[in-house]
């Protein structure tokens, strides 16, 4: 692997990375609070986060680059064309999945297991905890699948980021563009590693579950 590659690599790992542990800060606790409560208003929050998951990236894409572009609301912060723009898109593309995905895996849980965890005198706090451990092999499905939902999109890092060599260029900008540069070879190095990531990440991920 050339250095060039390398650093388109590491970087769409770094930025799909952080795009993820950013988007669990809400994700995490607005799952625990469908999955384990029940209050009004609570389906139609599940069936708007659902209708979510289809939401096309482009069209996300967009909303944040009229956000972020210089007139826009936050366009003091001069984020447009920075690996951040591109970590706060991925990170609200994914919560969809991660929200669904971490719902359903918390639901799943024996509900007598958050109350014998009551019963022998642990918090709210500490029953939430002990849920979510029982619900971890439904939380790495729903990380591996918001990873890689992150690390293979293009349109978020193409219209926030603009595909900047050394700064914002990640594999999926490389691969759709990289031919129109006369850099095919280097997209098709791209493409391999990022299929490799993905499928290895799901395999794992399967693997996991099954244990």
């Amino acid at each position: 692997m050339n250095q060039q590659l390398l650093d388109i690599v590491l970087r769409s790992i770094w930025i799909s990375g952080t795009a993820l542990l950013l988007s669990l800060l809400w994700s995490l606790p607005i799952s625990l609070a469908l999955g384990l409560k029940r209050f009004r208003g609570r389906n139609v929050i599940i069936s708007f986060f659902n209708a979510m998951l289809g939401i096309p990236t482009v069209a996300l894409g967009l909303f944040l680059y009229m956000i972020f572009s210089r007139r826009g609301v936050l366009g003091a912060l001069g984020i447009l064309y920075t690996p951040t723009a591109i970590i706060i898109g991925q990170a609200a593309l994914i919560t969809p999945i991660l929200v669904s995905l971490l719902t359903n895996a918390i639901e799943s849980v024996e509900p007598r297991i958050r109350d014998l965890a009551r019963t022998l005198g642990a918090t709210e706090r500490q029953a939430s905890l002990t849920v979510l451990r029982e619900a971890k092999k439904g939380g790495v499905l729903a990380g591996v699948s918001a990873f890689n939902r992150a690390i293979a999109e293009l349109g978020i890092a193409l219209m926030l980021g603009g595909n900047i060599q050394g700064l914002t260029r990640v594999m999926t900008t490389q691969i759709a563009l990289g031919v129109n540069r006369g850099e095919v070879v280097l997209s098709i190095e791209a493409t391999v590693v990022l299929l490799i990531i993905v499928f290895t990440l799901t395999l794992i991920a399967n693997h996991f579950r099954g244990d």
